[in-house]
């Protein structure tokens, strides 16, 4: 690598430069030389303090992260058996869920005999989503997956 396109501290272009020449620059001013570019027909370099460039990009980096909404996904189990009282606790769970910015899986398990009454087991699900439809928004509608009939529950996105 002979030659590099050359940019100075405040981001101007220098120019293409030799990479014995840029380094005396840099070394001139109390600078780093980094390569941005390694494409070999157009190499780029940068004069800069390459301590205060990466922490400054560890600081953007932190506060991308803190700014990130991190989504959890909770379940609720229920049977085709289960009784109005006991549905209502798994309802009161999944809005408590769904409030806290979590999506919800909504999961009846058929036992033995009980695949032969899937159509019920849909029956549940809408009254799931009856009550809990308020704040939320079916995600995936009720599927069978084996023995088990799964829904997915999110909150209302903000837009």
């Amino acid at each position: 690598m002979d030659n590099v396109r050359l940019i100075d501290e405040e981001g101007n272009q220098v120019g293409i430069v030799g990479t014995d020449k840029a380094l005396e620059m840099a070394y001139a001013k109390d600078l780093d030389l980094v390569l941005m570019s390694d494409n070999p027909n157009n190499p780029v370099a940068r004069m800069i303090d390459y301590g205060k460039f990466t922490y400054e990009q560890s600081k953007r980096e932190r506060e991308a992260r803190k700014r990130q909404q991190v989504t959890n996904l909770k379940e609720v189990q229920l049977k085709l058996t289960t009784e109005e009282h006991d549905t209502n606790v798994k309802v009161r769970a999944a809005q408590r869920f769904l409030e806290n910015g979590d999506r919800v899986k909504v999961v009846i398990r058929f036992r033995g005999r009980e695949m032969a009454f899937q159509d019920q087991g849909y029956d549940v699900m809408e009254d799931f989503i009856e009550k809990v439809g308020d704040i939320c928004e079916v995600d995936r509608e009720p599927r069978m997956e084996g023995r088990h009939m799964v829904m997915f529950l999110a909150p209302y996105s903000e837009k």
